[in-house]
């Protein structure tokens, strides 16, 4: 066996903002109470990040449940200490990132908080590894489907999903039977091997991964060897020693890999690049964010023109109004006379 974890493993990270829900998303994946969650009735608590494992449809599945630090006021040091957490906890590196969205919220933390994960992560952890999670929902218009209400009533959650390569899921469903929920929690997991599959790698790793995993296998070796009443504690240890593992069984050296991933703090991350998003130290002139608004959406207008039936709804995000709805309607008609236009001379010129 390995010193870390087994390569079966399928690695989820759940974020958001508080009440997002991403603690009640976590126990419904996993079939369990495992996370402590909060009713709309009671204060926000700040918690410490979380992780439980579980066997779901013959998967063995970590969930981490990590901190609303991507819009934080909080110091850097306690954002550091946050951030830190989340990579330990889910090294060597996740298979999918889920940001949990409220659709009953308007969206724009959850726009920082890609933001942040680009910053921390790169940007390839948004575009190639992160998928929407919405919660909430029940509040919803009664009888529309959630694709119909993204593309005909939220811009802001449609941004969200072309931002993150298209890819989103709910787990709630208005009938709560358990076999419903059952089949909608599979479905995600599918969901998150077709997102691995599609980014040509094993799971999602970047330098602060790589360091994070390099610090929890040091002390594993370091408990392994208090364990045995080895080397002094204080002794150096190569980042690349493994614990001699075969003196523990399975289980014992699942609760090092455990204990060592708790102990991990203080990574080398850039505080300033996430506590910049935070509203209070950042308030852009209207101009300013409608021009970078434009922009990114310029940049994604290649992929987006292969989605005619959402084109038009979403160029309503800088347009609004009776104007907006009549632009989308004429723009996403245009692009739908492009598309099929555009099939039959490709053909011709092959």
């Amino acid at each position: 066996m390995a010193s870390g974890p087994p390569q079966t493993e399928l690695r989820l990270v759940l974020l958001g903002r508080a009440r997002a829900g991403q603690s009640a998303a976590g126990n419904a994946i996993l079939g369990r109470q495992a996370f402590l969650t909060q009713t709309a009735s009671e204060p926000a608590v700040t918690q410490d990040c979380e992780k439980h494992r579980g066997t779901i449809a013959g998967r063995w599945v970590s969930v981490v449940v990590a901190q609303d630090w991507f819009c934080s006021e909080r110091p850097p040091e306690e954002v550091r200490h946050h951030v830190s957490s989340c990579v330990a906890l889910s090294a060597p590196g996740p298979h999918a990132f889920l940001l949990c969205v409220p659709v009953d919220r308007p969206a724009d933390m959850e726009l920082r908080a890609l933001e942040a994960l680009e910053k921390v992560f790169g940007p390839t952890a948004v575009s190639g590894h992160t998928l929407v999670l919405f919660t909430h929902t029940d509040q919803m218009v009664l009888g529309q489907q959630l694709d119909e209400y993204i593309a005909t009533r939220r811009k802001d959650l449609l941004e969200l999903v072309v931002m993150c390569g298209d890819r989103y899921h709910s787990l709630e469903r208005r009938s709560r039977g358990e076999k419903d929920e059952r089949e909608s929690v599979e479905e995600l997991l599918e969901k998150v091997e077709q997102t691995v599959k599609e980014s040509g790698v094993e799971f999602y790793s970047c330098p602060l991964y790589q360091e994070a995993e390099a610090r929890v296998r040091e002390k594993q070796a370091e408990i392994v060897r208090q364990r045995r009443g080895g080397e002094e504690l204080n002794e150096e240890v190569p980042s690349s020693a493994s614990p001699p593992e075969e003196e523990l069984d399975d289980e014992e050296m699942a609760r090092v890999r455990e204990e060592a991933e708790r102990s991990v703090h203080n990574l080398n991350i850039d505080t300033e690049g996430i506590t910049s998003l935070s509203p209070a130290s950042s308030s852009p002139s209207f101009l300013s964010s409608l021009w970078q608004g434009l922009t990114g959406w310029l940049r994604r207008l290649p992929k987006m023109l292969r989605m005619e039936s959402l084109l038009g709804a979403f160029v309503g995000l800088f347009v609004g109004g009776p104007v907006g709805r009549m632009l989308g309607a004429t723009v996403g008609s245009v692009a739908t006379e492009v598309g099929r236009r555009k099939t039959p001379k490709t053909e011709r010129n092959k």
